[in-house]
């Protein structure tokens, strides 16, 4: 099991620095951007599409820094009732997907989207709770418009022997378990999980839970490896779903974390060990949005532990049974 990096946090460092640091903290492997919220400041996919000699480059840039690929990032609103703002999402992730075959790379990161409430309605709908009646009239609109999209996109991924990592997030269609699973049922294997444990503290969701549950299904795709601290003093008044700006960490039910400093080691230690259960042997790919921290302490941190957390080499013969 490999410890990785979402480089997004590295933004401002070009792609042969961030390598460089990366390769010093002994991090394994990296997830690249490559289009929507992530951005493509280490991978613009224009440079690399359909481009062997670039693509080439990038092979070499990484062997020479001892990382692989764990997954292409491009987190977006493919289901946007503003077509324009949708088709952009759509060939993000159409052309991630033709980039992630041409790199040998096995994963694309990504959102599920979410549609509007109707089909005149002009701004994405998202929806927890089935009444009054229209909302649960809403919602099945919702899955409607999501089958349509994702059983064409998931044939583009079989195309391709591309795996599409859905990241369960909240104002999204897809923000749980049971949703990510029903979407894949709904469309093929190459639909899974890119399981962030960060979204779904607040949900009040058990972890090790969760991955039971998908991974019985084999549906983890790729995991982001990334914390979260309910601050009890404030959802304890106000609840979990908080609207306060991310900058406004005093006054927010809860924030994300470097790991460590929203559960302990232990925690993460019980984590590997569930994935391994579910024989899931794929990149702890960090995710770092620590407000509280800048991008290089809180990844030093994070790093730190999860290398004294992950197994490094295959389960013996279970000589004692």
């Amino acid at each position: 099991m490999d410890v990785g990096v979402l480089t997004v946090a590295l933004g401002g460092e070009s792609v042969e620095d961030a390598f460089a640091y990366l390769e010093e903290q002994g991090v394994d492997a990296v997830e690249l951007g490559c289009g929507g919220f992530v951005g493509d400041d280490h991978l613009p996919r224009d440079d690399y599409l359909d481009d062997e000699a670039a693509q080439a480059e990038l092979h070499d840039l990484l062997e020479r820094h001892g990382l692989s690929v764990s997954a292409l990032a491009t987190h977006n609103n493919p289901l946007h009732p503003d077509e324009e703002r949708a088709a952009r999402a759509d060939t993000e992730l159409r052309e991630a997907i033709t980039l992630a075959d041409q790199l040998g790379v096995d994963a694309v990161t990504c959102f599920s989207g979410l549609p509007a409430g109707g089909p005149n309605d002009e701004t994405p709908n998202w929806i927890t709770a089935p009444w009054p009646n229209e909302h649960h009239e809403a919602h099945q609109y919702q899955w409607d418009v999501a089958e349509e999209y994702w059983s064409d996109l998931a044939e583009h991924a079989a195309d391709h022997d591309v795996d599409v990592a859905i990241e369960m997030h909240p104002n999204m269609l897809v923000y749980e378990p049971t949703g990510m699973l029903e979407l894949r049922e709904r469309t093929n294997e190459h639909i899974g999980a890119n399981f962030d444990p960060s979204h779904l503290f607040w949900q009040g969701i058990d972890i090790t839970e969760a991955i039971r549950f998908l991974g019985e299904e084999d549906a983890i795709h790729h995991f982001h490896a990334k914390d979260t601290k309910v601050y009890e003093a404030n959802s304890r008044v106000k609840g979990v779903l908080d609207t306060e700006p991310y900058t406004e960490e005093p006054d927010r039910s809860w924030l994300f974390r470097s790991i460590g400093y929203g559960h302990g080691e232990e925690f993460w230690k019980d984590v590997v060990s569930t994935l391994r259960m579910v024989d899931y042997d794929g990149a702890l790919s960090i995710e770092h949005e620590d407000s509280l921290t800048s991008p290089n302490e809180g990844l030093d941190k994070a790093i730190d532990v999860l290398q004294r957390s992950v197994f490094e080499t295959t389960p013996g013969d279970a000589y004692w049974a």
